[in-house]
């Protein structure tokens, strides 16, 4: 089965290529973007990337700008700009077949310190895009959601009809593009997809800042002798998700057929992993390199407001109706991101 699922991602990829469509990302420099801007240009996609470099970063352009040929960059347009100015929106989604609205300010606890700019990012700049690109006459939107929509929920793995409350202003956003996007498509026949990602990780993921993400920060400090600190007993446990497995069901919800537009799919593996594995995961992948880590420990302290206890997804509505079959697991995810790390945090 894993083959067919396989076939189809890769089958997709080569009826792409044989006819190439255009294709619009927003936060075109962050992790997530940048990563599809790669994936859509190797396969002779023509791209357009938006991002006002709130989050992402010029870097992550040069990545990818050296890791393919000239001819393939030569298909990508960049415009700097803000998805909460319309004009902006209308612009970039002119000749797009097909919108990868990636643009949003992620994390729990910065939408706690500041709701107000988290609500203008996800959701004025959201229904932004969605109305530039419904008035663009675009195929399909497909957005980020995320598995904080949720919230209080108490069942695992989580099926997508069965959320909760939102326990956080970022979830609050997430769930109000989900509902905007259904209005969308009853009152305009709109087609969009949301994919909840579930702890997305992997190259050119920001190990710096406040808001970074777990696993690079963690890399991070470890390399740099820096403590790794834990946000409770190392208990909780997450769905982490590798990159390549997101950039995945992004093309195959674009692409999916009709009956799967109009709903939202769980992006992950289906697995759970506490933070105490993943630290002990991680120390054990760079402890042939980094020796000092042999015994190394992290800080624990309390637990942070806005988070869940677990997370895990159940992934066989995203298998059945996009044919999405993630290709790395966590272990075989971390190996790559790791090398990757280890060498960027080296030259940066």
């Amino acid at each position: 089965m894993a083959d067919s699922k396989m076939n189809h991602y890769a089958e997709t990829l080569s009826q792409l290529q044989q006819k190439p469509e255009s294709w619009l990302i927003t936060g075109a420099a962050g992790f997530i973007g940048s990563n599809l801007v790669e994936q859509l240009l190797k396969n002779n996609q023509t791209v357009t990337g938006l991002d006002n470099f709130s989050t992402g970063h010029l870097n992550n352009l040069d990545h990818i700008r050296t890791s393919m040929s000239l001819e393939q960059w030569q298909n990508f347009k960049f415009i700097e700009g803000d998805i909460r100015n319309l004009k902006t929106c209308r612009m970039a989604c002119q000749s797009a077949s097909y919108v990868l609205h990636q643009a949003a300010l992620g994390s729990v606890p910065r939408s706690i310190a500041d709701p107000i700019n988290t609500h203008d990012n996800n959701i004025s700049g959201f229904l932004n895009i969605l109305v530039a690109a419904r008035d663009a006459k675009v195929k399909r939107l497909v957005y980020a959601a995320s598995s904080s929509t949720y919230g209080d929920h108490p069942d695992l793995p989580k099926v997508e009809d069965k959320i909760g409350s939102p326990l956080s202003p970022y979830a609050v956003t997430k769930l109000v593009n989900e509902l905007y996007a259904q209005v969308f498509a009853i009152n305009y026949g709109f087609k969009s997809i949301g994919l909840r990602y579930f702890n997305v990780f992997g190259q050119r993921q920001d190990p710096n800042g406040a808001y970074a993400a777990v696993i690079p920060k963690w890399v991070d400090a470890m390399i740099t002798g820096k403590p790794v600190v834990i946000n409770g007993d190392g208990e909780n446990s997450r769905d982490f998700c590798y990159i390549d497995n997101a950039v995945q069901a992004n093309i195959l919800a674009a692409t999916a057929t009709e009956i799967a537009a109009n709903q939202v799919y769980n992006v992950a593996v289906g697995e759970r992993t506490s933070l105490n594995q993943l630290l002990e995961l991680i120390r054990t992948k760079l402890e042939e390199q980094y020796p000092q880590l042999i015994n190394f420990k992290a800080i624990h302290q309390d637990f942070r407001a806005g988070d869940i206890k677990h997370s895990q997804a159940d992934i066989t509505k995203a298998r059945n109706l996009l044919g999405y079959d993630p290709s790395h697991r966590i272990n075989e995810g971390l190996d790559i991101a790791l090398q990757w790390y280890v060498k960027n945090l080296k030259s940066s």
